[in-house]
């Protein structure tokens, strides 16, 4: 890769032995494929927590983004109902993969098949800071769908 890379120290748990680590598909890739360390059904409309058998060490001041693959969500419908899930650097237990079935039927996961993707991504930390009034801008309070449908 022609950047440098953060490493991520991962703890491979008796469950997922035997599965690869996330890995990038392509050398344009974004996103790591994460695979289940599970057989799992899901019914339509229904979620489930995937374990994948790993346990991460982020480093301070990166989170890792947890992202729904797009064929899963194109051909049936899987998705992550928190999208993009964020892993905290702080946190050391299973990474496990909340999914949904937004299908009309049932879905098989297996042990091994690709069912995220994982972005590493700075953090950055923000301050609130109370005020009495906020600055003015063209959009004011308008809120959801203020700006409207078309761009042409």
């Amino acid at each position: 890769m022609p950047w440098p890379a953060v490493e991520i120290a991962v703890k491979r748990l008796p469950h997922g032995e035997g599965l690869p680590l996330p890995a990038y598909a392509t050398v344009g890739a974004a996103g790591m494929d994460v695979v289940s360390a599970e057989d799992v059904t899901l019914p339509s409309m229904g979620r489930h927590a995937v374990a994948t058998g790993l346990a991460l060490a982020i480093p301070e001041g990166y989170e890792v983004q947890v992202r729904p693959r797009s064929g899963l969500a194109l051909k049936h419908g899987i998705s992550l109902p928190n999208t993009p899930g964020t892993i905290d650097s702080d946190y050391r237990g299973e990474l496990k993969i909340i999914l949904i079935n937004l299908g009309t039927k049932s879905f098989e996961i297996r042990r091994g098949d690709r069912i995220a993707q994982l972005i590493v991504a700075p953090v950055q930390i923000g301050r609130m800071v109370e005020v009495a009034d906020l600055d003015e801008t063209t959009r004011g309070i308008g809120g959801f769908g203020s700006t409207g449908v078309r761009m042409v």
